[in-house]
């Protein structure tokens, strides 16, 4: 049985990035590269470690800001903190976030020799115009080229995408999706755009520059990048971002696509589509499922069996979280997202 993973996250900040996204609020503070020291870092792992079964997989995950970007020197003392709980075996593995522009041989061969184990490139768009209006532009060959080291050094790639971006359409945000699966990650996060505060993407909206991306069209664009990437055997680690209580309570988020269960939105959606079209064609609905995807047939507060209409659903055990039954046939989860990318070319 393949044990369970945890990150164990320790956000980073890089107050030397010389980029300006247009929707990053990193603060930059000057005479400070990062904002985590050694003590800090051994002090979260020690937490985590109190409180994580002890027979999972856990991977230090170090997020927040472009850790390739900070000095080598900076790295390697991060690295080697831990270091110590890799060789005693109480975690597993290292896992970084950074930009496709900030990966050389230079940074490669030091994180694959503290036994990085996964990269997540932030290509957040493969459209060069839409990275220009966002202020992170670097030529699309940039990101194939980072990809293609860290693949050749053995590492798992992971690529975050955000659609909604300035400029970006339903178009282009789906090519991006189509040159991830062209590229093979082992995974990937999908964050549809927010307006955060104090961000120079919160000046452009106030000034009408940039409108804001609705939920709605979040879900419409997310639905279709997340079934390409699933279909193509991605595994997304997230959809939309982690419902913190800033964010619940409007502290960060100015305006935009969030949701605390966002990636529950998405599904209902796929699900309900589904359904209705074979329920528009044979007149009737009989629906068998595991019970854990009950929720994504029935929708959040049972949106999608208002929509549907008078139905039949039972709770089916036999069934795998892959399959469904509906008028007595049998679906796979593959089915239902062919269905969904029906029409997209």
């Amino acid at each position: 049985m393949e044990k369970k993973h945890y990150n164990i996250p320790v956000f980073i900040s890089h107050f030397g990035c010389p980029n300006a996204c247009v929707f990053c609020n990193q603060k930059k503070i000057n005479g400070r590269e990062t904002d985590v020291t050694l003590e800090d870092l051994r002090k979260i792992i020690e937490e985590y470690l109190e409180i994580l079964p002890e027979n999972s997989y856990k991977e230090v995950a170090f997020f927040g800001g472009t850790f390739t970007g900070i000095s080598m020197e900076k790295q390697k003392e991060y690295l080697e903190g831990v270091k110590e709980y890799l060789d005693k075996g109480l975690v597993q593995g290292i896992r970084l976030s950074t930009r496709p522009d900030y990966i050389s041989e230079e940074v490669m061969e030091q994180l694959k020799k503290y036994n990085v184990t996964t990269i997540e490139l932030g290509v957040q768009s493969f459209d060069e115009e839409v990275l220009k209006k966002s202020a992170r532009y670097y030529p699309v060959e940039t990101v194939y080229k980072a990809c293609e080291m860290i693949k050749s050094y053995g590492i798992d790639l992971g690529i975050q995408l955000m659609p909604g971006l300035p400029g970006s359409t339903f178009e282009t945000d789906m090519e991006s999706a189509r040159k991830t699966v062209e590229i093979g990650p082992q995974n990937a996060r999908v964050y549809p755009t927010l307006i955060i505060k104090d961000t120079e993407m919160e000046r452009m909206y106030y000034r009408g520059e940039y409108d804001v991306f609705s939920l709605e069209e979040a879900i419409k664009r997310c639905r279709k990048i997340c079934s390409l990437l699933e279909i193509n055997g991605i595994n997304i680690i997230r959809v939309g971002l982690q419902p913190s209580d800033d964010l619940r309570n409007g502290g960060v988020a100015v305006e935009g696509a969030f949701h605390p269960a966002f990636r529950e939105l998405v599904d209902g959606e796929i699900y309900f589509d589904f359904l209705k079209k074979i329920k528009d064609q044979d007149g009737m609905l009989n629906v068998k499922a595991n019970e854990k995807n009950i929720s994504k047939i029935v929708g959040i507060k049972k949106k999608n069996s208002k929509r549907l209409g008078k139905f039949q659903l039972d709770i089916d055990s036999s069934l795998d979280t892959s399959e469904i039954v509906v008028n007595e046939k049998k679906y796979s989860r593959k089915d239902i997202l062919k269905e969904e990318l029906s029409g997209c070319r």
